[in-house]
């Protein structure tokens, strides 16, 4: 069980960011796995009064605030628009409404969970993260980095811009609520492809590929799944995996280029 001495919600991102760099601190999002560890902290920050519960959308982009639920993806009709209903694709199957109302998006990226549907949908829209002290740096790099205990930054928001692209998003589970035995997500901008595959069953990774004069479909979800390493672990081989990888890749391109035709 989770134990924390002191429970503090602070009323600023520089008071939050002051806590944290003690080692003995702690954000909380919404508690969702984390109170199903063996941890103990001295201090908790809570982040909920800080206004960062919601999506804002501009011309340009989407800004998604790191205290926005897992729910809210799911249901919003500006991403789910723009982005063929990919967030209610990658989250209706985490486990159930409830705890996808407690979910946080910045829970789900910060830990970077190797079993993130999260993770690998935002990766594929080259999505960009706002850390407090750091600043603002692309979703590929921050997913790549090792999970730290002595990172004491905060993840402030996810943004995505609106630069044209289409995507699609699929995963296979060995049961509806299960964690994903992979997890795929496409986009797709002009003649190049953005492939993300998670639960591999390691942490989601992105591949860029640039489709020339010669290049069939096939072939590209070939190469895609092809740059990614997978493990065997209880609910599949890696093996297995790739395969699923490989052909899942290629649905999702054959939809968006369907998708395409059918505008043009």
């Amino acid at each position: 069980m989770f134990r924390a001495d002191d429970y503090v919600k602070v009323e600023s991102l520089g008071e939050a960011y002051e806590l944290c760099k003690k080692r003995s601190s702690l954000v909380i999002g919404g508690m969702v796995w984390m109170k199903m560890t063996n941890v103990t902290k001295r201090t908790i920050v809570d982040l909920s009064g800080l206004g960062l519960d919601g999506i804002e959308e501009t011309k340009d982009a989407f800004s998604i605030g790191c205290m926005c639920t897992l729910r809210q993806l799911e249901t919003h009709e500006g991403l789910n628009r723009y982005f063929g209903g990919i967030f209610k694709e990658c989250t209706r199957h985490i486990v159930g409404v409830q705890m996808r109302n407690c979910a946080t998006v910045g829970g789900s990226v910060w830990g970077r969970f190797g079993f993130s549907d999260i993770l690998t949908c935002l990766l594929a829209l080259d999505a960009q993260v706002e850390l407090y002290h750091e600043g603002i740096l692309s979703l590929e790099e921050f997913a790549a980095r090792p999970v730290r205990r002595d990172d004491r930054d905060i993840l402030v928001r996810v943004i995505i811009r609106k630069d044209g692209r289409r995507a699609a998003y699929a995963s296979q589970r060995n049961s509806q609520t299960d964690f994903p035995l992979i997890a795929c997500c496409v986009s797709n901008l002009g003649r190049h492809w953005f492939v993300s595959v998670g639960a591999r069953p390691g942490r989601a990774r992105l591949a860029r590929l640039v489709e020339d004069d010669f290049d069939t479909l096939p072939r590209l979800a070939a190469e895609a799944a092809g740059a990614f390493s997978y493990g065997t672990n209880m609910r599949g081989s890696g093996e297995y995996r790739h395969f699923l990888a490989e052909t899942y890749t290629r649905r999702l391109m054959e939809q968006l280029r369907g998708r395409s035709v059918k505008r043009q």
